[in-house]
């Protein structure tokens, strides 16, 4: 009896710690130095060759973008001359990796015994076959198929004419920043916003893309940047919020969480408040 009641005391101490744990969000406003891009629902660079689309909203901040091919041939993006570069520190989109990618196809049959059986699969050139054996015993049959192919990173993407493609690597900021000025756990009335002009901002980054337009046309640069104008720490209830979905004007009972003040030219980080911990 006594091991019971120091069992539920214990669950009972977790889940009372584990709902003390108050959750908060330190949202970024980013500014794209060359302001037209900020003239439209999403971040867009374009030249006449290429559209480059940002959206910055993520835990951290995705610095990725999609590169839309808008000419009537293949672009090629040099990654081996693109860089992310944040505060002046420039970081490679060419990493020079391999990565293995597995693959496996399988098939599920009964048997008894006496009885034929068919085995379906993949055969070493990837065709698919069908073999009859004789069953010996009544059982579940599982046949299994894999391969493994070594893919090597890619220096150069190509992007057919009137397609996109999605290049991902860095995020912005991952660390939470901290000032004076900034409560880390305010409550919804010590909200407060802190403003930056670009030379006294704490993050200044961009990415810098090389691209070619044809196999022998010379090499097209230019650089998009940003630097952070806002830092506010919210609550998580001036951030998130819930809703039911709604299909064909059904409600589902289930509700999910969105973000109230999601935009493109914003992004987050997530943390977390113990009960212990005091300090503002």
């Amino acid at each position: 009896m006594k091991a019971k009641f120091y069992l539920i005391i214990i669950v009972l101490s977790v889940l009372t710690l584990s709902s003390c744990r108050t959750t908060f969000y330190q949202v970024y406003r980013a500014v794209p130095s060359d302001r037209s891009m900020a003239n439209r629902e999403a971040l867009v660079y374009e030249d006449e060759n290429c559209e480059v689309t940002y959206n910055l909203w993520s835990h951290g901040g995705n610095m990725g973008f999609a590169f839309f091919n808008k000419s009537k041939e293949n672009i090629y993006l040099n990654l081996d001359e693109c860089f992310f570069v944040r505060n002046d520190v420039a970081n490679d989109y060419y990493l020079d990796r391999e990565f293995t990618q597995t693959s496996n196809v399988g098939s599920k049959s009964s048997r008894k015994k006496g009885a034929s059986v068919a085995l379906t699969g993949l055969n070493f050139l990837g065709l698919i076959q069908s073999n009859k054996g004789a069953a010996e015993v009544s059982e579940s049959l599982m046949t299994s198929f894999g391969s493994s192919v070594l893919v090597k990173e890619k220096k150069i993407i190509t992007i057919p004419p009137g397609t996109l493609k999605f290049i991902s690597e860095y995020n912005i900021n991952e660390s939470l920043y901290r000032d004076c000025d900034l409560l880390k756990y305010p409550r919804r009335k010590q909200v407060k916003t802190l403003h930056f002009m670009k030379e006294e901002s704490p993050f200044v980054f961009s990415n810098r893309i090389t691209y070619r337009v044809g196999e022998s046309a010379e090499p097209v640069q230019f650089e998009n940047q940003f630097y952070v104008s806002e830092i506010t720490n919210y609550p998580e209830k001036e951030v998130v919020d819930y809703e039911s979905d709604e299909f064909c004007g059904e409600k589902n009972e289930e509700k999910y969480n969105f973000f109230k003040i999601k935009s493109p030219d914003r992004f987050y980080i997530m943390y977390l408040k113990n009960y212990q911990d005091t300090k503002h």
